[in-house]
């Protein structure tokens, strides 16, 4: 049978009307700012050839203050599903030349469908945020479809990772969509999120502020602790995400791409020896830590400015996927306060969720002290810690460096907290607190009637240390695993994440617990 050649025409013209989006001039004065259009962004996303659009003909013929009608191709969205590393994944990518990439009722209905589609298929989502917020002449129709995306966003929580790209403007109710997925990347340069703008701030309250302040890349990240990544701009926003994804499943019960190496390497590595400073109250940078136990020094570090007492992030050991949560004695001398609670325990849980082992660094001498961190709740802060690590089922091997005191023992992953192996190096302190304070309690009385108090006070300190801090007290009283020098750390690690990759460990059944938010 042969096609109509006028519905061959109508079907091209459809065609190319949704790939010029807003038009050739809009196009062109993005290319002039240096932007991609949201389908370019897709196709720097995808292996070429591999993107299947949904919805590419859909539009919403929208009556402007009921005077006039203007037609948006793709209603400001583009949506499809690709491939990315061999893996499908499902991506939209909003479209400012169509009506700002404003939200409206099909955009949504477009962005909802995939979501739904993606969790039916489990696969990942990947959503490209650039959008001057809800059509306002759609009205209560826009606040709804930002509804139904929320609502979608919970629905796939757990169940598929989510990735959020900020590379343009995000602000009020849409900000909320990529607060709701798992990672958000943001550009430095032409993206904002924010909820409430300057002008606004200035006439409800009088503050005055700037964009940079409240809306940034920087401020986010640094400060609020939103973004997780930030790039210097789009091409650096996708290799990224290209980066995160070669780490993840692309679903809940689906195995992270782990490549473990054909044989184990369990040669020591005596450079790992000479990190450790002879000092025991200088500081020990985990990160020189993590570049020797990692693959190729390879490590996606998350949330690399905020928090940076806590350090946090992906990376392979001898093939395996793992987790990496670490104490930063160099910040804060790696005290754990509310930010760095709130900053592991939602990577502890996201490794949870999606099979990610967890290796735990301890160097830690207590939670901060402080009227702020206080008042500020850092009993509930801190107890999202102990409620993630406790509550998480994947395997977790636990490496105690140096101090390991009071309550933050407990929070970093001890065996009483569901550690699956516990390894200590000969320098670990593993006590309620530090020698110096411990004795100038217990041996308060003796200390002051000594001929020489500060000697007398040296001496029971290091007969605490030996008898009640030590790892070896902790290893007569079977609390750790294992005593092992630092060179034999990554052999040790990488045999013990091969060891406990067939774990499985079932709970009560219940809806979910209640993490102390």
């Amino acid at each position: 049978m042969t096609i109509d050649p006028a519905l061959l025409q109508r079907l091209e013209t459809s065609r190319q009307t949704a790939e010029h989006g807003g038009g050739v001039d809009k196009i062109a004065k993005r290319h002039e700012r240096g932007l991609l259009t949201a389908r370019e962004r897709l196709t720097k996303l995808f292996e070429p050839g591999t993107f299947m659009e949904f919805g590419k003909h859909a539009q919403h013929a929208c009556t402007q203050f009921g005077m006039t009608t203007k037609s948006m191709p793709g209603d400001g969205v583009v949506t499809g599903v690709g491939y990315l590393d061999g893996r499908p994944v499902a991506a939209f990518s909003q479209d400012f030349t169509v009506g700002g990439g404003a939200l409206g009722r099909i955009h949504a209905k477009k962005i909802c469908d995939l979501m739904e589609y993606a969790g039916q298929a489990g696969m990942p989502v990947l959503g490209i945020n650039d959008s001057g917020g809800a059509r306002i002449q759609e009205g209560e129709e826009s606040l709804s479809g930002y509804g139904q995306v929320f609502f979608k966003n919970v629905l796939l929580s757990g169940v598929v990772p989510q990735v959020s790209i900020i590379a343009g403007p995000c602000a009020g109710g849409a900000a909320y969509s990529p607060a709701l997925t798992d990672f958000l990347i943001m550009t430095r340069k032409n993206a904002t999120m924010f909820i409430c703008g300057p002008e606004v701030i200035k006439a409800s309250t009088g503050q005055v502020t700037t964009m940079e302040e409240i809306g940034s890349a920087d401020a986010h990240a640094a400060i609020s602790g939103t973004v997780h990544f930030v790039a210097e701009d789009e091409e650096h926003a996708i290799q990224i995400a290209h980066k995160l994804f070669s780490f993840l499943p692309s679903n809940n019960v689906s195995d992270p791409p782990h490549k473990p190496h054909a044989n184990l390497v369990l040669n020591p590595d005596p450079e790992m020896n000479e990190l450790v400073p002879a000092d025991p109250k200088a500081p020990l940078d985990v990160k020189k830590v993590i570049h020797r136990l990692v693959d190729d020094g390879d490590f996606l570090e998350v949330q690399e400015h905020f928090a940076k007492n806590i350090v946090v992030g992906l990376c392979r050991i001898q093939g395996i996927v793992t987790g990496i949560v670490g104490n930063q004695p160099s910040v804060k001398a790696g005290t754990l306060d509310i930010d760095a609670s709130d900053k592991s325990a939602r990577f502890i849980r996201f490794c949870n969720i999606f099979n990610i082992p967890l290796l735990t660094l301890v160097d830690v001498p207590g939670f901060l002290p402080g009227v702020a961190q206080e008042r500020g709740g850092i009993i509930r802060h801190g107890a999202k810690m102990l409620f993630a690590y406790a509550a998480s089922t994947v395997p977790k091997i636990t490496v105690i460096m140096r101090k390991a005191y009071g309550g933050a023992y407990l929070a970093m992953c001890s065996a009483d907290m569901g550690a699956d192996m516990v390894f200590a190096w000969p320098t670990a302190e593993i006590a309620v607190m530090g020698a110096d304070g411990a004795v100038k309690i217990l041996y308060k009385r003796e200390i002051a009637a000594a001929e020489d108090p500060d000697k007398a006070a040296a001496e029971f300190s290091a007969e605490y240390r030996e008898k009640f801090a030590s790892p070896y007290a902790a290893a007569a009283k079977a609390m750790i695993t294992d005593v092992i020098e630092p060179a034999q750390t990554r052999g040790i690690v990488a045999m013990a994440l091969r060891n406990t990759l067939s774990k499985r460990e079932t709970r009560p059944p219940k809806k979910h617990g209640n993490i102390p938010l």
